[in-house]
């Protein structure tokens, strides 16, 4: 077993490894849903990229909104092969599933969250596991400084498919 400080050493080695590859390690952050949390998720996940950043706090948020504080969460991230970044946000109600709005008036509070989410993706959805809640996931291109970027399909600007839907 390491000491801490031989930890260290070695993460930061394989960091660097995965870096110098342009591949990043999966990132897990396991925390209760707050407000001062999603700043927090911002943060951690500031190697991934702002698009990335962004879709984490709309989704942790909603999860604060529909489910309130305090509510166990998982946010899970990393990049494959391919170059796409997926971002997996898991909490225990299977029941409360977000809902892409058809428009969102001038004046209302909330409501934007999955629009920003579905026009940032290449494509988006909701995965169920047996007595583990949901997982609401997303993916995103990535650009050619690494960073994430919208897919544009026949579906409209950053739709892959119907929000959502796997396309696969």
């Amino acid at each position: 077993m390491h000491s801490p400080t031989e930890a260290d050493a070695c993460a930061e080695e394989l960091r660097a490894a995965l870096a110098a590859h342009g591949k990043r390690e999966a990132t897990t952050l396991e925390l209760l849903a707050t407000p001062a949390e999603v700043s927090g998720v911002r943060r951690a996940l500031r190697a991934y990229g702002a698009d990335v950043q962004l879709c984490a706090s709309e989704l942790v948020t909603n999860v604060v909104q529909h489910l309130g504080e305090g509510v166990p969460v998982t946010v899970r991230v990393w990049c494959d092969d391919g170059g796409r970044t997926r971002l997996e946000v898991t909490d225990p109600d299977p029941r409360a599933l977000p809902v892409l709005r058809a428009s969102v008036g001038v004046d209302e509070e909330s409501g934007r969250g999955l629009a920003l989410l579905d026009a940032l993706a290449a494509r988006w959805g909701v995965a169920h596991g047996p007595g583990r809640g949901k997982t609401v996931w997303c993916e995103l291109e990535a650009g050619p400084d690494g960073g994430a970027v919208p897919v544009v399909s026949a579906g409209g600007p950053g739709r892959a498919a119907t929000a959502g839907r796997d396309p696969r």
